[in-house]
Protein backbone atom coordinates (compact mmCIF):
# COMPACT_ATOMS: atom_id res chain seq x y z
CA UNK A 1 0.00 0.00 0.00
CA UNK A 2 2.76 2.39 0.96
CA UNK A 3 4.66 1.45 -2.15
CA UNK A 4 1.53 2.14 -4.25
CA UNK A 5 0.99 5.56 -2.69
CA UNK A 6 4.65 6.40 -3.22
CA UNK A 7 4.29 5.48 -6.88
CA UNK A 8 1.19 7.65 -7.26
CA UNK A 9 2.91 10.63 -5.60
CA UNK A 10 5.95 10.11 -7.82
CA UNK A 11 3.77 10.15 -10.95
CA UNK A 12 1.90 13.23 -9.75
CA UNK A 13 5.18 15.01 -9.05
CA UNK A 14 6.50 14.18 -12.51
CA UNK A 15 3.26 15.34 -14.15
CA UNK A 16 3.39 18.56 -12.08
CA UNK A 17 6.96 19.22 -13.17
CA UNK A 18 5.99 18.72 -16.81
CA UNK A 19 3.02 21.07 -16.35
CA UNK A 20 5.23 23.76 -14.82
CA UNK A 21 7.85 23.31 -17.54
CA UNK A 22 5.13 23.49 -20.20
CA UNK A 23 3.76 26.72 -18.71
CA UNK A 24 7.24 28.21 -18.53
CA UNK A 25 7.80 27.31 -22.19
CA UNK A 26 4.46 28.73 -23.36
CA UNK A 27 4.97 32.08 -25.12
CA UNK A 28 3.24 35.25 -23.98
CA UNK A 29 1.25 36.37 -27.00
CA UNK A 30 0.62 40.02 -27.92
CA UNK A 31 -1.70 40.87 -30.81
CA UNK A 32 -0.13 43.66 -32.88
CA UNK A 33 -2.75 45.22 -35.18
CA UNK A 34 -1.25 47.47 -37.84
CA UNK A 35 -2.05 48.77 -41.32
CA UNK A 36 0.94 47.40 -43.23
CA UNK A 37 -0.60 48.29 -46.59
CA UNK A 38 -2.67 51.29 -47.66
CA UNK A 39 -2.57 54.90 -46.55
CA UNK A 40 -1.28 54.30 -43.00
CA UNK A 41 1.50 51.85 -43.90
CA UNK A 42 4.39 54.35 -43.80
CA UNK A 43 3.85 54.88 -40.07
CA UNK A 44 2.33 51.54 -39.03
CA UNK A 45 5.01 49.31 -40.61
CA UNK A 46 7.86 51.01 -38.67
CA UNK A 47 5.75 50.75 -35.50
CA UNK A 48 5.42 46.97 -35.92
CA UNK A 49 9.17 46.76 -36.55
CA UNK A 50 9.77 48.61 -33.29
CA UNK A 51 7.36 46.32 -31.42
CA UNK A 52 9.04 43.17 -32.71
CA UNK A 53 12.47 44.55 -31.89
CA UNK A 54 11.52 45.20 -28.26
CA UNK A 55 10.16 41.66 -27.92
CA UNK A 56 13.36 40.24 -29.40
CA UNK A 57 15.53 42.19 -26.95
CA UNK A 58 13.38 41.04 -24.01
CA UNK A 59 13.64 37.43 -25.16
CA UNK A 60 17.40 37.66 -25.61
CA UNK A 61 17.61 38.92 -22.01
CA UNK A 62 15.75 35.86 -20.71
CA UNK A 63 12.10 36.62 -21.40
CA UNK A 64 9.44 37.27 -18.76
CA UNK A 65 8.02 35.42 -15.74
CA UNK A 66 10.83 32.91 -15.38
CA UNK A 67 11.80 32.49 -19.00
CA UNK A 68 8.60 32.73 -21.05
CA UNK A 69 9.21 34.23 -24.48
CA UNK A 70 7.27 37.24 -25.74
CA UNK A 71 5.59 36.67 -29.11
CA UNK A 72 4.36 39.68 -31.10
CA UNK A 73 1.77 38.46 -33.60
CA UNK A 74 1.55 41.02 -36.39
CA UNK A 75 -1.82 41.31 -38.17
CA UNK A 76 -2.17 43.46 -41.29
CA UNK A 77 -5.53 45.27 -41.34
CA UNK A 78 -4.84 47.05 -44.66
CA UNK A 79 -6.05 50.56 -43.69
CA UNK A 80 -9.57 49.16 -43.74
CA UNK A 81 -12.01 49.40 -40.82
CA UNK A 82 -13.76 46.12 -41.61
CA UNK A 83 -10.42 44.32 -41.74
CA UNK A 84 -9.52 46.03 -38.47
CA UNK A 85 -12.50 44.52 -36.62
CA UNK A 86 -11.77 41.10 -38.15
CA UNK A 87 -8.12 41.40 -37.09
CA UNK A 88 -9.08 42.23 -33.52
CA UNK A 89 -11.36 39.18 -33.30
CA UNK A 90 -8.61 37.00 -34.77
CA UNK A 91 -6.09 38.22 -32.18
CA UNK A 92 -8.49 37.62 -29.29
CA UNK A 93 -9.28 34.12 -30.57
CA UNK A 94 -5.54 33.35 -30.47
CA UNK A 95 -5.44 33.97 -26.72
CA UNK A 96 -3.37 37.15 -26.66
CA UNK A 97 -2.83 38.67 -23.20
CA UNK A 98 -2.87 42.21 -24.64
CA UNK A 99 -3.31 44.05 -27.90
CA UNK A 100 -1.32 46.92 -29.31
CA UNK A 101 -1.18 48.95 -32.45
CA UNK A 102 -2.18 51.72 -34.79
CA UNK A 103 -1.08 55.26 -35.47
CA UNK A 104 -4.61 56.54 -35.98
CA UNK A 105 -7.68 56.92 -33.77
CA UNK A 106 -10.21 55.62 -36.32
CA UNK A 107 -8.58 52.19 -36.40
CA UNK A 108 -8.17 52.04 -32.62
CA UNK A 109 -11.89 52.71 -32.26
CA UNK A 110 -12.66 49.85 -34.66
CA UNK A 111 -10.59 47.38 -32.61
CA UNK A 112 -9.97 48.40 -28.98
CA UNK A 113 -13.64 48.20 -27.88
CA UNK A 114 -13.57 44.48 -28.78
CA UNK A 115 -10.63 44.02 -26.39
CA UNK A 116 -12.47 46.07 -23.76
CA UNK A 117 -15.48 43.74 -23.91
CA UNK A 118 -13.20 40.79 -23.15
CA UNK A 119 -11.35 42.69 -20.40
CA UNK A 120 -8.07 42.43 -22.34
CA UNK A 121 -5.76 45.50 -22.24
CA UNK A 122 -5.07 47.38 -25.47
CA UNK A 123 -2.13 49.80 -25.82
CA UNK A 124 -2.12 52.12 -28.82
CA UNK A 125 1.37 52.92 -30.01
CA UNK A 126 0.46 56.02 -32.00
CA UNK A 127 -3.22 57.05 -31.92
CA UNK A 128 -3.43 60.46 -30.27
CA UNK A 129 -7.04 61.58 -29.76
CA UNK A 130 -7.19 62.61 -26.07
CA UNK A 131 -10.68 61.12 -25.65
CA UNK A 132 -9.66 57.55 -26.56
CA UNK A 133 -9.35 56.24 -22.96
CA UNK A 134 -12.76 57.69 -22.10
CA UNK A 135 -14.39 56.35 -25.27
CA UNK A 136 -13.04 52.80 -24.87
CA UNK A 137 -12.79 52.18 -21.13
CA UNK A 138 -10.37 51.07 -18.43
CA UNK A 139 -8.57 48.54 -20.65
CA UNK A 140 -7.37 51.29 -23.03
CA UNK A 141 -3.88 52.81 -22.70
CA UNK A 142 -2.00 55.38 -24.78
CA UNK A 143 1.73 55.40 -25.47
CA UNK A 144 1.76 58.87 -27.13
CA UNK A 145 0.67 62.33 -26.07
CA UNK A 146 -2.79 63.65 -27.01
CA UNK A 147 -3.77 65.65 -30.09
CA UNK A 148 -4.48 68.65 -27.92
CA UNK A 149 -0.82 68.78 -26.81
CA UNK A 150 0.68 68.32 -30.28
CA UNK A 151 -1.76 70.80 -31.83
CA UNK A 152 -1.01 73.39 -29.17
CA UNK A 153 2.72 72.82 -29.75
CA UNK A 154 2.61 73.48 -33.50
CA UNK A 155 0.16 76.38 -33.05
CA UNK A 156 2.55 78.01 -30.58
CA UNK A 157 5.46 77.49 -33.00
CA UNK A 158 3.48 78.85 -35.97
CA UNK A 159 2.48 81.99 -34.10
CA UNK A 160 5.59 82.67 -32.00
CA UNK A 161 8.46 81.40 -34.17
CA UNK A 162 7.13 81.58 -37.73
CA UNK A 163 5.35 84.85 -36.85
CA UNK A 164 2.25 83.79 -38.79
CA UNK A 165 -0.88 85.76 -37.94
CA UNK A 166 -3.26 84.54 -40.65
CA UNK A 167 -3.70 80.87 -41.55
CA UNK A 168 -5.67 78.63 -43.85
CA UNK A 169 -6.61 75.21 -42.44
CA UNK A 170 -7.04 72.08 -44.56
CA UNK A 171 -8.62 69.06 -42.88
CA UNK A 172 -9.08 65.44 -43.94
CA UNK A 173 -12.75 65.23 -42.99
CA UNK A 174 -12.86 61.42 -42.98
CA UNK A 175 -10.68 60.71 -39.92
CA UNK A 176 -11.21 61.29 -36.19
CA UNK A 177 -7.52 62.08 -35.74
CA UNK A 178 -7.35 64.74 -38.45
CA UNK A 179 -10.56 66.44 -37.34
CA UNK A 180 -9.32 66.58 -33.74
CA UNK A 181 -5.93 67.96 -34.79
CA UNK A 182 -7.52 70.85 -36.68
CA UNK A 183 -9.97 71.55 -33.88
CA UNK A 184 -7.22 71.97 -31.29
CA UNK A 185 -4.92 73.89 -33.65
CA UNK A 186 -7.66 76.43 -34.43
CA UNK A 187 -8.47 76.77 -30.72
CA UNK A 188 -4.90 77.53 -29.73
CA UNK A 189 -3.98 79.70 -32.72
CA UNK A 190 -6.99 81.99 -32.25
CA UNK A 191 -6.42 82.15 -28.48
CA UNK A 192 -2.93 83.50 -29.25
CA UNK A 193 -4.45 86.23 -31.41
CA UNK A 194 -4.14 84.61 -34.82
CA UNK A 195 -6.88 84.64 -37.45
CA UNK A 196 -8.37 81.76 -39.44
CA UNK A 197 -9.13 83.19 -42.88
CA UNK A 198 -10.27 80.04 -44.69
CA UNK A 199 -11.05 76.42 -43.88
CA UNK A 200 -11.01 73.73 -46.55
CA UNK A 201 -11.64 69.98 -46.57
CA UNK A 202 -10.70 66.80 -48.41
CA UNK A 203 -11.08 63.04 -47.88
CA UNK A 204 -8.66 60.19 -47.32
CA UNK A 205 -7.58 58.86 -50.69
CA UNK A 206 -7.88 62.19 -52.53
CA UNK A 207 -5.05 62.74 -54.98
CA UNK A 208 -5.91 66.08 -56.61
CA UNK A 209 -5.75 69.19 -54.42
CA UNK A 210 -6.01 71.76 -57.21
CA UNK A 211 -9.35 73.11 -55.98
CA UNK A 212 -8.03 73.67 -52.45
CA UNK A 213 -4.86 75.24 -53.85
CA UNK A 214 -6.89 77.62 -56.03
CA UNK A 215 -8.85 78.78 -52.98
CA UNK A 216 -5.63 79.11 -50.96
CA UNK A 217 -4.16 81.32 -53.70
CA UNK A 218 -7.29 83.44 -53.87
CA UNK A 219 -7.68 83.87 -50.10
CA UNK A 220 -7.92 87.49 -48.99
CA UNK A 221 -6.09 88.55 -46.95
CA UNK A 222 -3.27 86.23 -47.99
CA UNK A 223 -2.34 83.46 -45.57
CA UNK A 224 0.99 83.49 -43.71
CA UNK A 225 0.89 79.68 -43.38
CA UNK A 226 -1.32 76.70 -44.21
CA UNK A 227 -2.09 74.05 -41.59
CA UNK A 228 -2.77 70.64 -43.16
CA UNK A 229 -4.32 67.92 -41.04
CA UNK A 230 -3.67 64.72 -43.00
CA UNK A 231 -2.52 61.13 -42.77
CA UNK A 232 0.80 60.17 -44.46
CA UNK A 233 -0.40 59.44 -47.99
CA UNK A 234 -2.00 62.86 -48.37
CA UNK A 235 0.83 64.60 -46.49
CA UNK A 236 3.37 64.05 -49.25
CA UNK A 237 0.92 64.85 -52.04
CA UNK A 238 -0.24 68.14 -50.51
CA UNK A 239 3.33 69.37 -50.06
CA UNK A 240 4.20 68.42 -53.64
CA UNK A 241 1.18 70.06 -55.23
CA UNK A 242 1.32 73.24 -53.15
CA UNK A 243 4.97 73.78 -54.06
CA UNK A 244 4.41 72.89 -57.74
CA UNK A 245 1.73 75.61 -57.78
CA UNK A 246 4.41 78.15 -56.88
CA UNK A 247 3.28 78.74 -53.29
CA UNK A 248 6.16 79.12 -50.83
CA UNK A 249 4.31 79.84 -47.58
CA UNK A 250 5.12 77.59 -44.58
CA UNK A 251 3.20 74.30 -44.37
CA UNK A 252 2.52 73.19 -40.79
CA UNK A 253 1.00 70.03 -39.37
CA UNK A 254 1.07 67.33 -36.70
CA UNK A 255 2.52 63.82 -36.53
CA UNK A 256 0.64 62.64 -39.63
CA UNK A 257 3.49 64.40 -41.45
CA UNK A 258 6.13 62.34 -39.62
CA UNK A 259 6.68 60.13 -42.65
CA UNK A 260 9.31 59.84 -45.34
CA UNK A 261 6.55 60.59 -47.88
CA UNK A 262 6.80 64.29 -46.95
CA UNK A 263 10.27 64.31 -48.53
CA UNK A 264 10.23 61.47 -51.08
CA UNK A 265 7.00 62.44 -52.84
CA UNK A 266 7.84 66.15 -53.43
CA UNK A 267 11.61 65.53 -53.67
CA UNK A 268 14.49 67.68 -52.35
CA UNK A 269 13.69 70.73 -54.47
CA UNK A 270 10.10 71.05 -53.23
CA UNK A 271 10.29 69.62 -49.69
CA UNK A 272 11.00 72.93 -47.98
CA UNK A 273 9.53 75.06 -45.20
CA UNK A 274 7.46 72.21 -43.75
CA UNK A 275 7.04 72.12 -39.97
CA UNK A 276 5.27 69.52 -37.85
CA UNK A 277 4.87 68.45 -34.25
CA UNK A 278 5.72 64.88 -33.36
CA UNK A 279 6.97 62.50 -30.69
CA UNK A 280 10.28 63.27 -29.06
CA UNK A 281 13.24 61.06 -29.97
CA UNK A 282 15.16 62.58 -32.92
CA UNK A 283 18.48 64.15 -31.86
CA UNK A 284 17.78 63.11 -28.25
CA UNK A 285 20.84 61.87 -26.34
CA UNK A 286 19.02 60.00 -23.56
CA UNK A 287 20.43 56.47 -23.11
CA UNK A 288 17.09 54.91 -24.06
CA UNK A 289 17.14 56.72 -27.41
CA UNK A 290 20.77 55.95 -28.23
CA UNK A 291 20.32 52.24 -27.42
CA UNK A 292 17.11 52.01 -29.44
CA UNK A 293 18.59 53.59 -32.58
CA UNK A 294 21.64 51.32 -32.39
CA UNK A 295 19.48 48.20 -31.97
CA UNK A 296 17.09 49.23 -34.77
CA UNK A 297 19.92 49.86 -37.22
CA UNK A 298 21.48 46.50 -36.33
CA UNK A 299 18.17 44.64 -36.76
CA UNK A 300 16.87 46.32 -39.92
CA UNK A 301 19.98 47.76 -41.56
CA UNK A 302 18.66 51.33 -41.54
CA UNK A 303 17.83 54.09 -39.07
CA UNK A 304 14.28 54.30 -37.68
CA UNK A 305 12.04 55.73 -40.40
CA UNK A 306 10.08 58.03 -38.09
CA UNK A 307 8.85 58.42 -34.50
CA UNK A 308 6.33 55.61 -34.89
CA UNK A 309 9.14 53.01 -34.81
CA UNK A 310 10.11 53.92 -31.22
CA UNK A 311 6.43 54.24 -30.29
CA UNK A 312 5.86 50.60 -31.27
CA UNK A 313 8.97 49.69 -29.26
CA UNK A 314 7.60 51.62 -26.27
CA UNK A 315 4.15 50.02 -26.46
CA UNK A 316 5.63 46.53 -26.05
CA UNK A 317 7.92 47.88 -23.33
CA UNK A 318 4.93 49.23 -21.39
CA UNK A 319 3.14 45.88 -21.54
CA UNK A 320 6.27 43.92 -20.57
CA UNK A 321 6.93 46.27 -17.65
CA UNK A 322 3.36 45.76 -16.42
CA UNK A 323 3.66 41.95 -16.74
CA UNK A 324 6.81 42.03 -14.60
CA UNK A 325 5.16 44.14 -11.92
CA UNK A 326 1.96 42.08 -11.96
CA UNK A 327 3.89 38.80 -11.87
CA UNK A 328 1.24 37.31 -14.12
CA UNK A 329 -0.47 37.69 -17.50
CA UNK A 330 -3.95 37.40 -15.97
CA UNK A 331 -5.94 40.15 -17.70
CA UNK A 332 -7.34 41.95 -14.64
CA UNK A 333 -3.98 42.04 -12.87
CA UNK A 334 -2.25 43.17 -16.06
CA UNK A 335 -4.78 45.98 -16.57
CA UNK A 336 -4.24 47.19 -13.00
CA UNK A 337 -0.46 47.09 -13.41
CA UNK A 338 -0.66 49.13 -16.62
CA UNK A 339 -2.87 51.70 -14.92
CA UNK A 340 -0.31 51.95 -12.10
CA UNK A 341 2.54 52.79 -14.53
CA UNK A 342 4.65 55.64 -13.15
CA UNK A 343 7.90 56.98 -14.57
CA UNK A 344 8.41 54.36 -17.29
CA UNK A 345 11.48 55.52 -19.20
CA UNK A 346 10.35 55.06 -22.78
CA UNK A 347 12.31 56.01 -25.89
CA UNK A 348 9.71 58.68 -26.71
CA UNK A 349 9.72 60.15 -23.20
CA UNK A 350 8.80 59.17 -19.67
CA UNK A 351 5.29 57.73 -19.32
CA UNK A 352 3.05 57.96 -16.26
CA UNK A 353 -0.71 57.49 -16.14
CA UNK A 354 -1.50 60.23 -13.66
CA UNK A 355 -3.78 62.56 -15.63
CA UNK A 356 -7.53 62.03 -15.08
CA UNK A 357 -7.80 61.66 -18.88
CA UNK A 358 -5.38 58.72 -18.91
CA UNK A 359 -3.24 60.47 -21.54
CA UNK A 360 0.52 60.63 -20.80
CA UNK A 361 2.04 64.07 -20.33
CA UNK A 362 5.03 64.07 -22.69
CA UNK A 363 7.29 66.54 -24.49
CA UNK A 364 6.53 67.36 -28.15
CA UNK A 365 9.22 67.88 -30.80
CA UNK A 366 8.89 70.45 -33.59
CA UNK A 367 10.56 69.20 -36.77
CA UNK A 368 11.50 71.40 -39.71
CA UNK A 369 12.08 70.16 -43.27
CA UNK A 370 14.57 71.95 -45.50
CA UNK A 371 15.81 70.49 -48.79
CA UNK A 372 14.15 67.20 -47.77
CA UNK A 373 16.20 67.02 -44.54
CA UNK A 374 14.64 66.78 -41.09
CA UNK A 375 15.85 68.86 -38.16
CA UNK A 376 14.58 69.26 -34.60
CA UNK A 377 13.87 72.96 -34.16
CA UNK A 378 12.18 73.12 -30.78
CA UNK A 379 10.82 71.05 -27.90
CA UNK A 380 7.46 71.97 -26.37
CA UNK A 381 6.39 70.93 -22.89
CA UNK A 382 2.76 70.72 -21.76
CA UNK A 383 1.66 72.58 -18.65
CA UNK A 384 0.31 70.68 -15.67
Amino acid sequence: MKRGLFGIFTILAIVGCFAIASLAAEPIKLGALYNLTGGMSSIDAPALNGAKLKAKLINEAGGLLGGRMLEVIGINTKTDQKATAIGAKKALAMGVVAGLGYGDTTFVMASAPLFQRKGVPFVTSGATHPEIPKWVGDCMFMTPFGDDDQSFAIADYTYNKLKARKVVVWTDNSMDFTKALSKFFKQRFTELGGKLILEDFFMMGDKDFSAQIARLKAASPKADAVFISAIPNEAGLTVKQIREAGLTLPIVSGDGFDTELVTTVPGPRLANDVYFSTHTYREDTRPEVVAFIKAYEKEYGRPPENAFAPLGFDAVGLIADAIKRAGTTEKSALRKALAATRGYKAVTGEISYTRPSGVPMKAVSIIGVKNAKYKVLDTWFPKQ
